[in-house]
């Protein structure tokens, strides 16, 4: 069975191609169409995509059905169906207009790559995500040890993760000039910082605590003033390998430049909460605790809005309908204290413009609520 196809490998090199200029898909993106449409290829027998039929496309979903997930050893979940499903549609609806193609392959036969409704809505389904409580995060500060360079690190790294709900890919690569103890923010800057989308913003300190935003500043102070460190340098530095005693390679200090990834930041955490006597929570958990403090301490939709703006979302929807599900143990808070003779205030203007846009997102009638 061949494992090549070079017609089809020109053809996905033009596609790749528009969706980085045309569609403006970062690379990440791209890789897991390219994931897709390997899946395919071999599954198909890596035929030319110009025989293309629709029973093609049905055998591969029977095919997805069966397989198990290398990590899990457990059925693909509906997600990962779904999404793979989803690029290969849009794939061939694209193949379909392209010269050599138009009279091969029809739109509709794409059509083909749609998975159940059903299968549709549990992949689409938001599910309770877990994340650590502002007071295990303290936990987890307060159990890990301070006193070598990279202790400190680790330790400044948790508390920074907490204080700005930075992404652990931005986590990897902030460097020192970035960040100002005096105003209480850092400056998220794309063309340094791996944020999310290239976006540029700043954020402003959580208010979760002063011990936190002390161990940030004790570290600073101690790259500034001991290690002597320059503005430009990584504000969290990779690890520096060299021989120990025992003549084996093992950590020695800090190197003077910054991760080429993200995946040294969640080893972090993964030995910080695990140290702790607490489950694994990833970096990205962090912004989940502080939405779930904001809905807390916020009292009005302009104090939200903010809140929201300093997570680095433009609209408040992202806030809450991906992060923002109030936690079971809240929700039974909530509504028991809902009751018939409880005072109803009025909702405000700024309310019923939120409802009204979470409400059209999902495709709700007004009428209905």
């Amino acid at each position: 069975m061949p494992k090549h196809n070079t017609t089809n490998t020109r053809i996905k090199r033009e596609y790749f191609q528009y969706l980085r200029e045309a569609k403006r898909r970062d690379e990440a993106s791209i890789d897991a169409v390219a994931k897709a449409l390997s899946r395919f290829e071999e599954a198909n027998g890596h035929k030319d995509f110009k025989s293309f039929h629709r029973e093609q496309a049905v055998a591969f979903k029977r095919k997805l059905d069966s397989e198990t997930a290398v990590r899990t050893g457990k059925p693909l979940s509906r997600a990962t169906v779904h999404s793979t499903l989803s690029a290969l549609r849009a794939f061939f609806i694209w193949l379909a207009g392209q010269p050599g193609y138009k009279s091969r392959l029809s739109y509709g036969d794409a059509d083909y790559f749609n998975l159940a409704e059903k299968d549709v809505r549990i992949a689409k389904a938001t599910r309770q995500k877990p994340f650590p409580s502002l007071d295990q995060v303290y936990h987890v500060l307060s159990c890990m040890p301070h006193m070598s360079d990279i202790e400190k690190r680790d330790r400044a790294l948790i508390a920074f993760a907490i204080l700005t709900g930075a992404r652990d890919g931005a986590l990897a690569s902030f460097k020192l000039k970035h960040v100002d103890m005096v105003g209480g923010c850092v400056f998220q800057d794309a063309r340094d910082v791996k944020t999310k989308a290239s976006k540029t913003f700043s954020t402003w300190f959580f208010p979760v605590g002063v011990d936190v935003q002390q161990i940030v500043d004790d570290w600073c102070t101690h790259l500034r003033n001991v290690l002597h460190w320059r503005e430009n340098d990584p504000l969290f530095p990779a690890t520096q390998l060299g021989l120990s005693e025992a003549g084996g390679f093992a950590p020695i200090g800090l190197r003077r430049d910054g991760w080429t990834s993200s995946a040294p930041v969640r080893g972090i955490f993964r030995k910080a909460f695990e140290g702790a006597g607490l489950p694994y929570f990833n970096p990205h958990s962090l912004r989940d605790t502080l939405v779930q403090l904001g809905e807390r301490v916020c009292t009005t939709p302009e104090a939200f809005k903010a809140w929201s703006q300093n997570l680095g979302h433009e609209q408040v929807l992202t806030t809450f309908t991906s992060y923002g599900r109030v936690a079971p143990h809240r929700q039974a808070e909530l509504i028991r204290g809902l009751g018939i003779n409880s005072v109803q205030e009025p909702a405000s203007h700024e309310l019923k413009e939120l409802m009204a846009a979470v409400a059209k997102r999902h495709g709700i009638s007004m009428n209905n609520l």
